[in-house]
């Protein structure tokens, strides 16, 4: 991130929060962790969060759980992560259980029916930052394990290991890490006006910048080219990193670009884009602010791709 462009309000890395990544690969310490009584525990129900049941006001509040509450919902036997440690050197932990398993077998099944979905908690900015993080943290290695359970070289089962940070086979041997994946997200800008485009999936007057995955084999800058030219047939030339965003949902990483534009007229794929168009610094200025005469609307604050939009509006990028 360059220094004249401030720190934007998103899913982060909590200010202090230690992941222990080099204590995590002892067994016995994370035992040992996991059964101090300081312990917090975040559980997810179908990759949900339980939150603090709050009759009024915002509901992004995290419910942590102790150890002895975890053992009194029957749940001390389910494969426990490691998040990492704050400052006062409280061990945090995260467990995922689907609703299905949760009404089977807890008999406290009320306790854990305050749950919400992650994405709606950020777009409506009712978690604060670090809460986000941690649910972030939480989801992103929750959904790896899940889908990590069997061996991509033999096929056999594999056991979580390191305190849910690396699966191992049980037949031959190999190791597996979490992952996550690579995507572009640009400010295609010809230095007076950028694009906005609208995908299909997108709610009526909702546009937003353009992105696409990394492929293998491919640099940030080509990818930023390549994507371009396929949704816009627009000619990118030089491309600036900005700044990145973690986007567990469930395990992207969004690295934000500026990219110049070398050519105008637009050449739409129908299966990438439904429409586009050049938007000057003025009228992203009326559409964040929410008085834009077409009512168009562009991505919330939480996500980088607003981030972008303002400080474009602003002359800044």
């Amino acid at each position: 991130m360059t220094d004249n462009i401030p720190y934007f309000p998103s899913i982060r890395t909590t200010l202090g929060f230690d992941r222990m990544s080099g204590q995590r690969t002892d067994k016995e310490w994370v035992k040992r962790q996991r059964q101090t009584e300081s312990a917090k525990f975040l559980i997810l129900v179908d990759a949900r969060p339980v939150l603090l049941q709050i009759e009024f006001g915002p509901a992004g509040f995290i419910r942590w759980f102790s150890s002895a509450e975890i053992t009194l919902l029957g749940l001390e036997g389910e494969e426990v992560l490691l998040l990492g440690s704050d400052p006062e050197g409280i061990p945090y932990f995260s467990l995922s259980i689907s609703e299905r398993t949760a009404k089977k077998r807890l008999d406290r099944w009320r306790e854990l029916e305050g749950n919400s979905e992650l994405r709606g908690l950020a777009i409506d900015g009712a978690m604060s930052s670090e809460e986000l993080s941690l649910v972030g943290q939480a989801k992103a290695l929750a959904h790896w394990n899940l889908t990590q359970k069997c061996c991509g070289k033999c096929g056999a089962g594999t056991k979580s290991r390191d305190g849910g940070w690396r699966r191992q086979c049980w037949s031959c041997g190999q190791s597996y890490f979490p992952r996550s994946d690579p995507a572009v997200i640009m400010l295609v800008t010809d230095g007076a006006r950028f694009i906005l485009g609208k995908e299909e999936r997108f709610q009526e007057r909702f546009m937003s910048v353009i992105a696409g995955f990394v492929e293998p084999g491919e640099s940030i800058e080509h990818a930023v080219r390549r994507e371009t030219m396929e949704e816009t047939g627009i000619e990118v030339g030089e491309v600036k990193y900005v700044a990145s965003q973690p986007w567990p949902f469930p395990h992207n990483i969004m690295i934000g670009c500026r990219a110049e534009a070398l050519t105008t007229e637009f050449t739409l794929n129908d299966s990438e884009l439904m429409d586009a168009r050049w938007v000057s610094r003025e009228d992203a200025r009326l559409m964040l602010d929410k008085i834009h005469p077409e009512d168009i609307n562009v991505p919330p604050p939480i996500s980088i791709a607003h981030m972008l939009i303002s400080q474009f509006a602003d002359g800044i990028i």
